[in-house]
């Protein structure tokens, strides 16, 4: 703390032209401080400026570069989704219109040509769904033909522990979507459990002619039926799985942007300037600045009196 001493008529030392000087000092020294933080828009620049300030800023950011890493990771597994939701939903439209076929051919009106007009029609619909599996994919990766499974991190604990949310379509998680059977396969091709049914195999449908109906025979065409709605049935329960995967995601993702809202605005309270504030005491230092130099030149002509004594 500077104080006004003139220590009488001595000249080695001229004491109030180093207070003068001193307080020069500090009001460019206070005058580079707020232009820096001006400039830069921060009151932190260095460790220096607040300690305690610039460890919680990092630590901040890393949490924010954390959480937006997460949010990518959540709109991949939202993306996944409701890309397969889009694909069950186009398989159960083509199941539907195999159990409207398979309603037309039960009719004694037909005859059998129409049977088999019908059967082939509806194995055309068959083979649609092996196509709409073939072309779901997701990273390179087959979605909906009973083999997908992947974890997608969401977020980060206090301790970074991953918190992680699993997309599961393999066929030994079918017990999840109460599907009627202990596998689930949207496969066509030689394949006798088409849709977590046992014993339903849209190959026959292929089958079907007019020596042998197969399928469509009077005597199996209500297992058929009853067949192909429990595949409608477990579509759908596989679809719906996917749904409630879909709003979580959507919650999660709402949640993650504003975590990094709210983190961005506690980094802005602790690291950005007030600009207002740092231009007031800009101000103030130049003031300073000023009056020092006065100072400092009328203290630098207070030896001149001395030499009066030499006259």
């Amino acid at each position: 703390m500077p104080y006004a001493i003139t220590n009488g008529a001595r000249i080695r030392t001229n004491t109030p032209a180093e207070n003068a000087y001193n307080a020069l000092d500090a009001a460019n020294r206070a005058i580079a401080l707020r232009q820096l933080r001006l400039s830069t828009g921060k009151r932190i620049n260095s460790a220096a400026d607040d300690v305690a300030g610039y460890i919680t800023v990092r630590a901040l950011n890393a949490r924010v570069m954390g959480i937006r890493t997460a949010l990518n990771a959540v709109g991949d597994a939202g993306s996944l989704s409701a890309i397969a939701q889009d694909a069950l939903d186009n398989i159960q439209n083509l199941i539907a219109q195999i159990k409207e076929a398979a309603s037309q051919a039960s009719s004694g009106a037909l005859g059998t040509d129409e049977k088999v007009s019908l059967a082939r029609a509806a194995y055309r619909l068959a083979q649609q769904i092996q196509s709409v599996v073939d072309s779901t994919t997701f990273g390179g990766r087959q979605l909906i033909d009973g083999s997908f499974s992947a974890e997608f991190v969401i977020g980060y604990m206090a301790d970074n522990s991953l918190i992680t949310l699993s997309i599961d379509l393999t066929s030994a998680n079918v017990t999840d979507f109460n599907v009627d059977s202990s596998s689930f396969w949207l496969t066509v091709t030689s394949n006798t459990n088409f849709a977590g049914v046992t014993g339903l195999d849209l190959e026959e449908l292929n089958n079907v002619s007019s020596s042998s109906l197969g399928i469509f025979d009077s005597g199996t065409i209500t297992t058929t039926l009853q067949s192909l709605d429990m595949a409608l049935q477990n579509v759908n329960k596989v679809a719906s799985y996917l749904g409630g995967i879909i709003n979580r995601l959507s919650s999660q993702e709402d949640l993650l942007k504003s975590q990094i809202t709210n983190y961005n605005a506690a980094i802005s309270r602790i690291e950005d300037a007030d600009v207002a504030k740092e231009q007031l005491e800009l101000i103030r230092a130049q003031f300073l600045q000023q009056t020092s130099l006065i100072s400092l030149a009328q203290a630098n002509q207070q030896p001149q009196v001395f030499l009066q004594l030499f006259r």
